[in-house]
């Protein structure tokens, strides 16, 4: 069987779909678009700001989330990226994406997700989660793959119960508030 080359290109701001979250809070999941720009500035400024398990530690200026904002979109629009964001209240409060290795890794889809602080444990990441494995198994993807810091359970939980499990880890691939700290390798196989 021959994988598509690549995934079916998004419209930007296309919806997915919309769901009630735990809180009673409307949520949309979407593909991003321009007019996220200062959402998506306030929503990584306060990762950062919070010290949240992510890779950036200092906070991004408006003209670098431009220039990030101007190639998710050119990709996403050339269906080479997959972006579910979610939106509640008019504002964007999470982000996600998946990306399709190259090569011989073809058949592999990269995610990397996110959820702002106060919306966090009200099932918007596992709606993302079931959005972003919906798609992947769309455009033929076999294998997901994550990383997440080893400190953070919640995030494990939630891949644990996507069906995800630990495949490998980095020792002391972080270091952050004076400590050292693994990174979890994760791993699911799409039948």
């Amino acid at each position: 069987m021959t994988l598509p080359h690549i995934f079916r290109a998004m419209k930007t701001g296309e919806v997915i779909r919309e769901f009630i979250a735990k809180d009673g809070r409307r949520v949309i999941l979407r593909t991003l678009k321009w007019e996220d720009l200062d959402d998506l500035l306030d929503y990584i400024n306060s990762l950062v700001e919070e010290g949240a398990n992510i890779i950036r530690t200092e906070k991004v200026s408006r003209m670098e989330e431009i220039e990030w904002l101007s190639r998710v979109l050119a990709t996403q629009e050339k269906g080479e990226i997959f972006t579910v964001a979610a939106e509640v209240d008019g504002h964007l409060v999470a982000n996600s994406e998946i990306m399709r290795r190259p090569g011989y890794s073809r058949h592999v889809g990269v995610i990397g997700i996110a959820i702002k602080k106060g919306f966090r444990g009200v099932g918007i990441g596992t709606e993302m989660m079931k959005a972003l494995e919906e798609h992947a198994r769309k455009v033929g993807l076999k294998v997901l793959t994550l990383s997440v810091f080893a400190s953070n359970q919640t995030a494990m939980n939630l891949y644990r119960k996507m069906g995800f499990v630990e495949t490998g880890r980095i020792p002391k691939k972080f270091f952050k508030d004076g400590d050292y700290i693994d990174e979890i390798l994760m791993t699911k196989i799409l039948e």
